[in-house]
């Protein structure tokens, strides 16, 4: 086998003819991981909530596309269109609601979960790539998408940075003549870790598709890149760090999801340097409750049996809790236009 580069070696992993992505993976309790989205419908609620009140405060138009990037089985915007609904039930009338999704088999599972939820009440319309977004206005949402975006491996020996290759299942470093991964190294003090590949496309595909939008997304990371590695794989929630000894990456690719930690500063930075502002980079536990999650509990309390408010509740710590999910998730939000 010739060896190839590490990041061709990732989006392969994921997104090739057998590729993780490419055949419907379960996300919960009886699959890989679990996300913000399968742990507690308040996810959804909260930033359902953050579409009515920017509406509200004049941001977007009643008719604004609510888009979701990456929404796998389609929870999460069937669970914020749920909210709405309860918030400000003429926006459903409103509002159009968009999925990009590029795999066939997902767009259906969606179209299909859709029809169970809302029957015709919903026109859920799909894009294959954001390529194809034209848009006048736009909110728009992604959860963990950046972590799954095709990155190089970096490592710096005798003041030489290196990048890895995949030859015969096995990672390997060689040095570097690439100048812009030189380049962006230096810029952000980076000797050892993963670099993202694409970021900045993605943001300027934005930026010059859609006059106005706010783009929120919730990923796990730091703002500082951490100068170590933290790409590793997860298989039936099990994680494996991708240098573990006598790691079976043969039988592992494309069976298991593979990721990393966002560099947060690196994806702001793709948005600021074309004129998209970032108003909001914090924890998703600040987040939540900056977009009303407790104000949602709270109209939930007056409407409930206090055994089912108690089960909900449960839930959303387990979103909020400072230890886990409520810190180790960040949650970055971008607007284009003015108020």
């Amino acid at each position: 086998m010739n060896k190839i580069n590490f990041s061709d070696y990732f989006n392969s992993w994921l997104y090739g003819q057998s590729g993780y992505y490419s055949n419907y993976k379960k996300i919960g309790k009886n699959g890989d991981f679990y996300t913000a989205v399968s742990s507690s419908k308040f996810f959804g609620g909260s930033i359902g909530k953050r579409v009515v009140d920017t509406i509200k405060d004049g941001f977007l138009p009643q008719n604004t596309t609510i888009v979701e990037i990456g929404a796998h089985h389609g929870y999460l915007l069937a669970d914020m269109i749920e909210f709405i609904f309860t918030l400000d039930p003429s926006l459903i009338k409103t509002l159009n609601f968009a999925i990009v999704e590029r795999f066939e088999h997902l767009r259906e599972k969606q179209k299909n979960y859709f029809k169970q939820c809302f029957g015709d009440e919903i026109n859920l319309i799909h894009y294959n790539d954001i390529d194809e977004l034209k848009l006048n206005n736009a909110f728009i949402v992604a959860n963990e998408i950046f972590d799954a975006f095709s990155c190089e491996l970096v490592y710096t020996k005798d003041q030489k940075l290196q990048k890895a290759y995949v030859k015969d299942d096995k990672i390997i470093f060689e040095n570097t003549k690439d100048q812009k991964l030189i380049e962006h190294c230096a810029k952000y003090k980076i000797t050892k870790g993963e670099v993202a590949i694409g970021y900045e496309t993605f943001a300027s595909t934005l930026a010059n598709n859609i006059d106005k939008f706010e783009f929120i997304t919730f990923d796990y990371g730091e703002l500082y890149p951490r100068n170590d590695f933290s790409c590793r794989v997860y298989s039936n929630h099990n994680v494996y760090p991708i240098f573990e000894e006598n790691l079976d990456l043969k039988n592992l690719f494309g069976n298991s999801d593979i990721t990393y930690d966002v560099h947060f500063d690196h994806l702001i930075d793709s948005f600021k340097n074309i004129g998209v502002s970032n108003p909001i980079y914090e924890t998703q536990l600040k987040a939540l409750v900056r977009f009303g999650i407790v104000d949602l509990l709270e109209i939930l309390h007056n409407n409930v049996e206090e055994n089912i408010y108690l089960k909900e509740t449960n839930k959303v710590k387990t979103l909020l809790n400072p230890t886990g999910m409520g810190d180790r998730f960040k949650m970055a939000c971008f607007r284009k236009g003015n108020l």
